[in-house]
């Protein structure tokens, strides 16, 4: 069964990723879902939180995405104008900020419509989730990422 707003639901969940972002090694969404044993009830009900939320996070992504063009022409253009840039750099923050709430506003909405059980289950996936990203991330340390020695404990004389 395709639940494409469920899919959504778990691109909430991961914070870090996005559904588009899973490889061949992530734990397939399907099986997360099922897991969460849902009732007919509460997916039409999660399906209508993201229905009601749908322009919202519309609007939100395209303020963000519009912000983040806006910082690279900013720092692109010729002569460099530093207040243009520190100005765009604080229209990402403000875009971005305003995508985190409403991320966290719709996951409480969810939260609210599942069961004690299913809200363990939920965390139980999320820290599953938290770390098989975590593992996915390359390993940076200064001198490998960076092609640096290693920094020395160097005493001023």
């Amino acid at each position: 069964m395709k639940f494409r707003t469920l899919i959504l639901l778990f691109s909430t969940l991961l914070l870090f990723t996005t559904a588009n972002a899973q490889d061949a090694t992530a734990p397939p969404i399907e099986d997360s879902i099922n897991q969460l044993r849902l009732t007919p009830e509460q997916r039409q009900r999660i399906r209508t939180i993201f229905e009601e939320n749908k322009t919202e996070r519309q609007t939100t992504n395209r303020r963000l995405r519009e912000a983040q063009f806006s910082l690279t022409q900013a720092l692109d253009a010729e002569p460099i104008d530093e207040n243009a840039i520190n100005q765009r750099v604080n229209d990402v923050a403000a875009a971005q900020a305003a995508q985190m709430r409403m991320r966290i506003q719709i996951e409480l909405k969810i939260r609210r419509e599942l069961s004690p059980e299913q809200l363990t289950t939920w965390r139980r996936l999320r820290l599953q989730m938290r770390d098989f990203m975590d593992a996915q991330r390359p390993f940076k340390r200064r001198p490998a990422a960076q092609g640096l020695a290693p920094r020395r404990n160097v005493r001023p004389r």
